[in-house]
C-alpha cells in the first residue's frame, strides 16, 4: 500500500471514489463541486487534495496552494482507524466534537444536516480504505 496521502495513494483514492456510486453518482445529483484537502492534525498545510467536479473526482495529488472548500485533518492513527472501520453518523459526530477530526476549512454542521452530503461523506472513509 502506498503512503497515506502520497500522489500514488491519492490517485488510487480518486479511482475508488469514481467507482463508488454512493459517492460519485449521489454527489453528481446535487452538482457537488469542491477541492478537498486531506492532511494531518498540527501541520500547517494539507498533504493532498482531491478535486471534485459534478460529483466525480477529476484530479488528485499533492497540495500546491490550491484554494480549498474543505480541509480535513486527523492524526495518522485516526485516519487508519476510520479507513478500517468507517464511522457512522454518531461516530463522525463524536470524532468532530472530540476534535479527532478537524475541519480547518468547511462547514461541518451544514454538511451533516444535509443527508445528500452526509451519506457520501461517511462513505468516503470506506472508499479510502480501498485506495
Amino acid at each position: 500500500m502506498a503512503d497515506l496521502f502520497s500522489d500514488e495513494w491519492m490517485n488510487s483514492y480518486m479511482g475508488q471514489w469514481n467507482a463508488e456510486p454512493e459517492l460519485a453518482e449521489k454527489l453528481a445529483a446535487i452538482d457537488f463541486n469542491s477541492v478537498i484537502g486531506y492532511g494531518f492534525d498540527g501541520e500547517e498545510n494539507p498533504r493532498a487534495v482531491l478535486v471534485i467536479e459534478n460529483g466525480h473526482a477529476v484530479g488528485a495529488g499533492s497540495y500546491q496552494d490550491q484554494e480549498l472548500n474543505w480541509d480535513l485533518r486527523a492524526t495518522a492513527e485516526n485516519w487508519q482507524k476510520w479507513m478500517k472501520k468507517p464511522p457512522g453518523m454518531m461516530g463522525l459526530g463524536i470524532a468532530y466534537t472530540s476534535r479527532k477530526l478537524k475541519f480547518n476549512v468547511g462547514d461541518y454542521s451544514a454538511m451533516v444536516k444535509d443527508p445528500r452530503m452526509a451519506g457520501p461523506f461517511i462513505k468516503s472513509f470506506g472508499v479510502m480504505g480501498r485506495a
